[in-house]
């Protein structure tokens, strides 16, 4: 089974029109994108765009052979032209399969923000799933859907959806994920796929033809991830974004509870509001067996407060008990948890500041603290396949 992408933007295009923002600016050439549209095997076309035939023209496709063109939302504007020869538009209800001549079978999948899903299945078996814009598929259950060989969704506007479909198996490491509906809430180019790329999803340029059940372009999800920055970079929520497509992840706080301290139980908030709500919550600094365990991924925020924690637990604030034993057993507890990183079998996305750029703290005790923050980051980052440090909110990509 053959897909060409006529369109892989949102309904309003990239760049939108009449609109200035930076991604709309940078969004010309190949990386503008017409509204999303699908053709499968030249006969089934999902979802009628303007200029669909021109579209198909210039992919080295023609729309002569549609034999059904299905609707995945409700297309907002001027009415879309019919052209010549294609037959009229329409759903399928949800829940109902419909059989074309060509041998493709279509289900309807029902959304939970409108709008309405396609599975299709080939004449070769292989099946492919379309996801109209901003929405996720409602009330899966394991068995329910079977794996796809190719998903094709609003991925970062929605990256709910994937971790719906990979929690009921819908989605294995060998399904290529593509992302479409693009709009400019993320710049164009490098920084969209590098954040696609964590989620294990890809985008492709309008008028590329994909064979469904070919992986080998499908990236690689980072087993061990360290996000660093400064204060207030947005780091954690870089981290948090990278496992926003992933089901039953188990996010490890290693601040713990400070009564009394209204700032932090204000950072706290912040952080839970964040999260999805499937997401689960530890409060521990005993990373050491999460990391041994088999289990869904952790999201461990942050490395700084289990260095305060280990710090503390070997009394490496006094010089004479640091210089009598303290910082040996500091290098232990690091080179256990390093350990445990390069033995893990989970996914793991861990933040940590970066504090060695800025002042040289007044105390002996701040300047131990960062030159051991310092050098458990270059521990942890020297077990990871990816390592990241964000400025300003952009993620600058250190390694993988």
């Amino acid at each position: 089974m053959e897909l060409t992408l006529l369109g892989t933007g949102a309904p309003a295009g990239l760049p939108r029109p009449e609109c200035t923002c930076a991604a709309c600016a940078t969004a010309l050439g190949p990386a503008a994108r017409a509204a999303t549209a699908l053709l499968v095997d030249g006969a089934l076309l999902l979802d009628l765009t303007p200029g669909a035939a021109f579209a198909a023209a210039r992919a080295g496709r023609s729309l002569a052979g549609v034999r059904q063109v299905l609707l995945s939302h409700p297309h907002d504007g001027p009415a879309v032209e019919v052209p010549a020869g294609l037959p009229a538009p329409g759903r399928v209800p949800d829940g109902r399969e419909l059989a074309l001549l060509t041998g493709h079978r279509v289900r309807a999948m029902a959304m939970d923000a409108g709008g309405t899903g396609y599975a299709v299945t080939g004449p070769d078996g292989q099946r492919l799933l379309y996801l109209p814009p901003g929405s996720a598929p409602a009330g899966l259950e394991n068995g329910d859907t079977g794996a796809y060989d190719m998903v094709v969704a609003d991925v970062l506007g929605r990256p709910d959806a994937l971790a719906r479909l990979r929690a009921v198996g819908a989605v294995r490491p060998t399904t290529d994920v593509i992302a479409v509906h693009l709009d400019h809430d993320v710049p164009p180019g490098a920084e969209v796929r590098r954040r696609l790329a964590a989620l294990g999803a890809r985008a492709v340029p309008d008028g590329t033809t994909l064979v469904v059940g070919a992986y080998e372009e499908v990236p690689d999800v980072p087993r061990r991830t360290l996000v660093l920055g400064g204060a207030r970079s947005g780091k954690s929520v870089e981290a948090e974004r990278r496992m926003e497509a992933f089901p039953d992840v188990l996010y490890v706080a290693t601040g713990g509870l400070r009564g009394g301290d209204t700032e932090w139980t204000a950072r706290v908030t912040a952080h839970r509001e964040r999260r999805p709500g499937s997401w689960r919550t530890t409060e521990t600094c005993d990373l050491v067996p999460l990391l041994a365990e088999d289990g869904a991924p952790l999201l461990i925020d942050c490395l700084s407060l289990w260095l305060t924690d280990a710090m503390d637990a070997v009394g490496a604030w006094d010089d004479a008990v640091w210089a009598e034993g303290g910082e040996r057993a500091l290098r232990d507890r690091v080179e256990e948890l390093t350990q445990a990183v390069r033995g893990t079998r989970r996914t793991v996305v861990a933040v940590s500041n970066e504090v060695g750029s800025g002042i040289v703290p007044a105390t002996a005790s701040g300047r131990r603290y960062r030159d051991e923050l310092g050098r458990l980051n270059a521990a942890f980052a020297g077990e990871c396949e990816h390592v990241l440090l964000v400025v300003a909110g952009q993620a600058v990509t250190l390694r993988g």
